[in-house]
């Protein structure tokens, strides 16, 4: 009955992601939710359990399921932007590890906040390899940082205390 209720709600958590893809928040560079349902999948899930529903909702993505932003389908990781798909996966572990150790609102900040810098990390360099190397385009890293970090980084700093506030809740009352 455990294993079986553990896969459920991994599941419900790569179809939150999956939704997750299409909410946009009303902003000049689309911001989806995915970031916060990613970063709620480690809060809530822990470290192992979170990254295999991202694992799950990565796989479907890639096999074809357009469950990612702009679709889906192995030439998806030809897109500039999959870097940040790729970020969620560990992005999710070190949060979800960091969080298991207490249910405290500054523990699960804080483990929201590396996650984010993780997807950060991984989304611009991925961003930039891409664009310069396979688009053979001239990216320009300060439009990098801006477009792709200061613009967006008002929405996931919501995304993050959101998780938080949601993923206190729900810790206390999803048990394993």
């Amino acid at each position: 009955m455990k294993k079986t209720k553990e896969m459920s709600i991994c599941a419900l958590f790569a179809a939150l992601i999956c939704a997750g893809a299409f909410m946009k928040l009303p902003t000049p560079l689309p911001i989806t939710l995915q970031t916060l349902f990613t970063c709620l999948a480690g809060l809530v899930l822990g470290g192992k359990k979170g990254s295999v529903a991202v694992g799950v909702y990565i796989f479907i993505g890639l096999i074809g399921l357009p469950v990612f932003a702009e679709g889906g389908g192995l030439s998806y990781v030809l897109k500039p932007s999959f870097g940040y798909i790729l970020g969620f996966l560990p992005a999710t572990f070190i949060t979800g590890k960091i969080a298991e150790k207490q249910i405290k609102f500054r523990r699960f900040i804080f483990a929201s906040f590396v996650g984010m810098v993780i997807i950060y990390i991984i989304g611009l360099a991925y961003y930039f390899l891409i664009s310069r190397y396979y688009l053979k385009n001239q990216l320009d890293v300060v439009w990098l940082i801006i477009y792709g970090f200061i613009m967006t980084l008002p929405g996931d700093i919501l995304m993050c205390i959101l998780s938080t506030s949601l993923g206190v809740k729900l810790k206390k009352t999803i048990k394993f």
